[in-house]
């Protein structure tokens, strides 16, 4: 089925219920998706669990998932960075407070639970930080003759997302950094919502191009400056 075309991005997520999972992709400004992170503010969904790369506190006049943390929106965060302390003041003050509780793991580790998530696994062992604090409470094995570590698969039940073009069978084509994290959220989350700065007809996507296809896509919003 071809994913549904919004034009206004409130209404590609009207139906997020609080308590959702969000995967939210970019690294830091790149690749994030600014229409959908304002959408979401204003329609308020509350509770979140919000897995994303890092955050940010943002410039004026740009979106952030600090600005979900200031919100008081987010109840968990898992995260590679949360900012310096000295310069993501809001999201560090929502921890100390009790407000939102921080999960940080390392980026390869974000990735890989995301793509076990993508291909339906119950998991992956992970050769790392055996004896370390990211291993407390899971399960080692040896496997090789080294220490693995189990790590449960991210899966969300929406990913907003952002992309350079899409047709409208929802084939997406990124550009440069949008393809941090943004594909591998495609295909981890039930429902996928992605901003796109040029949608085409069918036909008008060179499919050497396509790094997402179109079956990881539910909605689509046409970007708006």
């Amino acid at each position: 089925m071809a994913p549904r075309i919004y034009p206004q991005a409130l209404d590609a997520l009207s139906d997020m219920p609080d308590g959702s999972v969000v995967m939210i992709g970019g690294f830091g400004g790149p690749g994030l998706p600014q229409i959908l992170l304002k959408a979401l503010i204003e329609h308020g969904a509350t509770n979140l669990t919000v897995i994303t790369n890092t955050c940010y506190l943002p410039v004026v006049g740009t979106y952030d998932i600090a600005n979900l943390v200031e919100t008081g929106q987010i109840k968990k965060l898992i995260t590679t960075f949360p900012g310096k302390p000295n310069q993501n003041v809001p999201v560090v003050e929502s921890y100390k407070n009790g407000d939102v509780e921080i999960e940080v793991i390392p980026q390869g580790v974000l990735a890989e639970r995301m793509r076990a998530g993508a291909a339906g696994l119950g998991g992956v062992f992970l050769p790392m930080f055996s004896g370390t604090e990211f291993s407390h409470g899971k399960e080692i094995r040896v496997i090789g003759g080294v220490k693995h570590v189990f790590e449960y698969p991210l899966i969300g039940q929406y990913a907003l997302i952002a992309a350079h073009k899409s047709d409208r069978l929802g084939n997406l084509v990124y550009r440069r950094t949008q393809r941090n994290y943004n594909p591998t959220m495609a295909a981890a989350a039930t429902t996928t919502i992605v901003q796109v700065r040029e949608l085409v007809d069918v036909g008008g996507v060179n499919p050497e191009l396509v790094v997402t296809p179109g079956i990881y896509v539910n909605r689509i919003v046409v970007q708006r400056l």
